[in-house]
């Protein structure tokens, strides 16, 4: 599931810049957690001398997405689990409260946006096609806070996905059919008390579907891999 980051309010006809596509292969998974980055072969690939790559690197430090040792080198940070706890009750509440303010705006283009992630997502559970499933989460989850038209909201959500504990759990998931079918249910629940206007019930629908996830999301790894079927994050 390469690159499924979103770039906020970027025109999506901009050419994004080096700290972008630099951040983008970061949050891509590319390279794993703990892991060394090549600074000399990021140069190569964008065609750049070894200074900006550093610029950029020390930019993503400040972002806590690397970490830099004197004279060492750069690595990939590895979120411990109680940033992934701290992550998902930030994304309870910002998405709730997304919920809950998108439900009080009535008909705006967003709810149709929904309604057609939602009906793209069924197929995609049909074909238990995940990689396109994992697509659509991110859609559906953007177009919701977006919708709520609230810019200091969606200034915090975007700062809170370009963490690098989110991505990484995502990527690093596969997906569990019984959970893959619960996920789908539980963004048209979602998207059903928007549609009636109901405010409290699509907030408490929209926090209960991120805390169910970040349960899942915290079992430990052990756990998971003494599972037949690798649970799915959504």
């Amino acid at each position: 599931m390469q690159q499924t980051v979103i770039q906020g309010n970027r025109d999506p006809q901009d050419e994004p810049t080096l700290f972008e596509k630099v951040r983008a292969r970061i949050l891509s998974g590319e390279f794993e957690p703990g892991s060394l980055v090549p600074e000399a072969g990021l140069a190569d690939d964008f065609g750049v001398s070894r200074t900006p790559i550093r610029e950029v690197l020390k930019q993503l430090e400040r972002q806590g997405l690397v970490e830099i040792q004197p004279r060492v080198g750069t690595f990939v940070h590895k979120p411990t689990r109680r940033e992934i706890a701290e992550l998902f009750q930030l994304k309870e509440v910002l998405e709730g409260l997304a919920a809950g303010l998108l439900a009080r705006r009535g008909p705006v283009p967003e709810l149709e946006i929904l309604q057609r992630n939602c009906e793209e997502s069924e197929l995609a559970v049909e074909q238990n096609n995940s990689k396109r499933y994992a697509e659509l989460v991110h859609e559906f989850h953007w177009t919701l806070v977006r919708g709520a038209d609230n810019k200091k909201l969606y200034e915090q959500y975007e700062w809170m996905m370009h963490q690098l504990v989110y991505h990484q759990l995502v990527l690093k998931t596969v997906t569990k059919p019984s959970r893959l079918l619960a996920s789908n249910s539980e963004h048209h629940q979602v998207l059903e008390a928007i549609r009636e206007k109901d405010a409290m019930a699509a907030e408490f629908a929209m926090r209960s579907h991120v805390y169910t996830s970040s349960q899942l999301a915290m079992v430990p790894e052990e756990v998971k891999q003494t599972t037949s079927e690798p649970f799915y994050l959504h």
